[in-house]
C-alpha cells in the first residue's frame, strides 16, 4: 500500500525470516561466527540462545546460506514432535530412503548416511530450532545421535537453538550428560539505541527507500523504547507507522506517528494526530480532518480581497472562528 509513496520496491519490515535483510549487530555477528566456527570445527552440540524475536531463526538462515555447499542440512522447526517424529524429518530433510520399519533400521540408515558423508570430507548439521520447547526425554535420545562418531571426528553437528528457557532446561539433573557434551554456547542479544537505527536504515536501503532518514531520531528513540531493541516488535512497530505515515501523506515518521502506532498495537485504538500551529504569541490545535475544508474557506476570503479589506477581514475571523478548536 505505502510502497510506491515512500519508493520501496518491496517491504521493508516483514515478519518473515528472510537473511537478506539480515543486519550484522556486534551481537549476531559473533554469534554467526561462533556458529561457523562450532560447525567447521565438529564440535558436536552447539547452543544458541536468544529472547523472543531476536533473530534467531534468521541467523540460522544465513548459516545455511555459507554451509550449503559444504554440508547436508537438516533443519527441524517444530520440535513440540516426538523423537520418532524428529527423526523422521531428519531422515526426509537428507534425502535418506524411508520404508524402514523400526526405530533402530533408521537410526542404522542415519549412521550409513553420515559415514558415506565423512568419506567424501562433508559434514552433515541438525538444526533444532525453538528447541526449549523439546521435553528432556527427546533431548536425551537426541544426545544419542551425537554417538555418531569416528575416533577422531563427530560425524554429526547439533545445533540446539532456542530462547533463555533452553540453558534452564539443559541444568536438569537428567540432562547431565547433555550438558557436558555442549562444545560451544552463544546468545543474541537485543539491540542498542544505535544499533536500532542502524536496523532499520539497513532494511529501509535493502528495500530500495531514496531516503534512510526517513525516521527521525526521536522517533526511533520511541521506537527502541518500546520495542526494547528486539528486531521483530521493531519490524511490527516501523511497518505501523509507515502506514499511518502515508494515511496522512507524510514522509517523515516522526515520534507522534510512533506514539499512534505504538497506541494501536497497544489498545487498537488511534487518537486523532493534533498539529500545532502558531499565530502571533497564540497556539492553537487543529483537527487535522478540518485542514482541508480551512483551507478552502480561507482561499475563498483572499479572492474576496478584491472587493473590499475589511469585508476580507470579516470573512477571514468568522472561517478561523468556525474551525479553529479553541
Amino acid at each position: 500500500m505505502y510502497l510506491t509513496f515512500y519508493g520501496l520496491t518491496e517491504k521493508p519490515f516483514n515478519a518473515t525470516p528472510d537473511p537478506r535483510f539480515l543486519y550484522m549487530s556486534p551481537g549476531h555477528r559473533d554469534a554467526l561466527a561462533q556458529l561457523l566456527y562450532g560447525v567447521q570445527e565438529r564440535k558436536g552440540f552447539i547452543v544458541l540462545t536468544g529472547k523472543v524475536g531476536t533473530g534467531k531463526t534468521t541467523l540460522l538462515h544465513a548459516l545455511r546460506q555459507r554451509i550449503s555447499g559444504e554440508a547436508a542440512i537438516s533443519f527441524v522447526f517444530n520440535c513440540t514432535l516426538p523423537f520418532d517424529g524428529i527423526l523422521e524429518c531428519v531422515l526426509e530433510d537428507l534425502g535418506i530412503a524411508k520404508g524402514r520399519e523400526s526405530q533402530a533400521q533408521r537410526l542404522i540408515a542415519l549412521n550409513d548416511f553420515l559415514i558415506d558423508r565423512e568419506r567424501t570430507g562433508q559434514n552433515t548439521v541438525l538444526m533444532l530450532d525453538e528447541a526449549q520447547n523439546l521435553d528432556p526425554s527427546t533431548l536425551e535420545q537426541i544426545r544419542l545421535l551425537s554417538n555418531f562418531e569416528t575416533p577422531t571426528t563427530k560425524l554429526l553437528q547439533i545445533l540446539l537453538v532456542g530462547q533463555p528457557e533452553l540453558k534452564a532446561k539443559l541444568r536438569l539433573p537428567e540432562l547431565q550428560q547433555l550438558k557436558q557434551r555442549v562444545g560451544l554456547r552463544c546468545q543474541i542479544p537485543p539491540l542498542t539505541l544505535k544499533e536500532a537505527g542502524q536496523y532499520i536504515r539497513t532494511r529501509l536501503r535493502i528495500a530500495g527507500a531514496p531516503d534512510l532518514g526517513m525516521f527521525t531520531e526521536p522517533a526511533l528513540a520511541r521506537i527502541t523504547e518500546y520495542s526494547g531493541g528486539i528486531p521483530r516488535l521493531i519490524n511490527i512497530v516501523c511497518d505501523h507507522c509507515l502506514l499511518f505515515g502515508y494515511a496522512e501523506q507524510r514522509r517523515r515518521i516522526d515520534r507522534p506517528i510512533v506514539n499512534q502506532a505504538v497506541e494501536y498495537l497497544e489498545e487498537g485504538t488511534r487518537s486523532p494526530r493534533k498539529v500545532t500551529v502558531f499565530r502571533g504569541s497564540t497556539v492553537r490545535l487543529l483537527s487535522r480532518w478540518g485542514l482541508g475544508t480551512l483551507a478552502v474557506a480561507l482561499a475563498g476570503v483572499v479572492a474576496g480581497l478584491a472587493l473590499s479589506f475589511d469585508t476580507a477581514v470579516l470573512g477571514l475571523v468568522h472561517s478561523v472562528r468556525h474551525f479553529l478548536v479553541p
